[in-house]
């Protein structure tokens, strides 16, 4: 079926990435891989493309677009071409809201500018080691002390961790925390007493740098608060639908993808004589998942459009969430399995699409915590 969301212009910006992608990441992607990290140079690549900042106002040197459907094709594109590690999804689609959103006239006028050029990379720290999914088990906390906030306390699984000049941190500012208590602090790099550990070893995603973050006593200015004081938890709840969706345009993009290439390879790839297309349960197989595909896609493409019109709401960005991310982790095992011996190899996009993918369910907000958002909008 063709799709009816994009117009002329979103599928000049979709060739403008693609131009982007095999110029400046590609080539490069394995190093980056073998090194854990993605240079600073490919953000400051990505910004003077203007992939940074889709959102941003161009007054201060953003895209000045809120059409979602320019950061759809951007997050489709970087999946057919397996380069997660360069999160600009991340960076423009969950970090930038808070910014945008929340920031007074000046923190804008400080950090936007090199928020678009790739200068400034960004984080946000919510996942603790003993808090996940879970807003209120949060003991990261900040005591006011008049001029600054006193932050202590500790962050895990961090995307950008490494690289992040700027990292929104989720924080008690009341003893109790929870829905009432947490808010939103900016601690920038150099901050005394902010500290990164390693960059943590994953199963896949291998250039997209995860750390652990820790603050000492770190004194975050009381001009670096993000938002209303004690609306923390608002303010993510709001943000966290385009989060989501996010995910799940990456979802639906990696399995029809891994499709492709399942396809043309089982019409290549012989056995007992002749190509594995022509046995019939291949051939049932690859039906199966086509059509989940595309009844999936029918749905992800209501689903951008209304976001892109601002009539998303949280539950159906968490179906989209749950069932996009599930259908992508069936399909990358059927196709590993379709794939035979050379599936499990490195060297096959699929093998790397597997492990890649494998943390689609999880981040943003597990399926199982999807499903319970979705129960309770239901049933209370």
């Amino acid at each position: 079926m063709k799709r009816q969301i994009f117009t002329a212009d979103h599928e000049a910006f979709r060739g403008t990435v693609r131009t982007f992608l095999a110029k400046e990441v590609t080539p490069h992607y394995a190093r980056w891989e073998r090194d854990g990290i993605v240079p600073r140079e490919a953000w400051r690549a990505a910004g003077r493309q203007g992939l940074l900042g889709l959102a941003v106002p161009e007054e201060y040197g953003g895209g000045g677009t809120t059409d979602f459907r320019y950061s759809a094709v951007l997050t489709e594109e970087f999946t057919r071409a397996g380069a997660a590690g360069l999160a600009v999804g991340l960076h423009n689609d969950i970090i930038g809201p808070y910014l945008t959103g929340l920031a007074t006239e000046e923190q804008k006028r400080r950090w936007l500018p090199g928020f678009c050029t790739g200068e400034i990379i960004t984080a946000i720290a919510m996942t603790e080691p003993g808090a996940g999914s879970d807003l209120q088990g949060i003991r990261t906390a900040a005591e006011d002390r008049g001029d600054h906030w006193l932050l202590n306390g500790s962050k895990t699984f961090i995307s950008n961790g490494i690289l992040a000049d700027l990292v929104v941190v989720v924080a008690r500012t009341t003893p109790e925390g929870g829905a009432k208590g947490l808010s939103l602090l900016v601690v920038e790099r150099g901050m005394a007493g902010f500290e990164r550990g390693r960059n943590l070893d994953k199963i896949g995603q291998k250039a997209q740098d995860t750390a652990e973050l820790f603050f000492h006593d770190v004194r975050v200015p009381k001009e670096n608060l993000l938002g209303e004081l004690h609306g923390g938890f608002a303010h993510l709840m709001t943000n966290l639908a385009q989060e989501r969706m996010n995910i799940a345009v990456a979802g639906i993009a990696a399995a029809e993808h891994l499709l492709e290439i399942t396809t043309a390879y089982v019409k290549e790839r012989e056995a007992f004589g002749r190509p594995l297309a022509k046995l019939q349960h291949i051939r049932f197989e690859i039906a199966e998942m086509a059509t989940e595909c595309a009844v999936t896609r029918a749905f992800l493409d209501r689903c951008i459009t209304d976001h892109a019109a601002g009539t998303l709401d949280a539950v159906h960005a968490s179906m989209a969430k749950w069932w996009a991310t599930e259908l992508q982790k069936r399909v990358a095992d059927r196709c590993l399995q379709l794939h035979g011996g050379y599936g499990y190899m490195s060297e096959y996009p699929v093998a790397k699409a597997f492990t890649d993918g494998r943390i689609q369910t999880i981040y943003g907000g597990t399926t199982e915590i999807m499903k319970e958002i979705i129960g309770r909008s239901l049933l209370s």
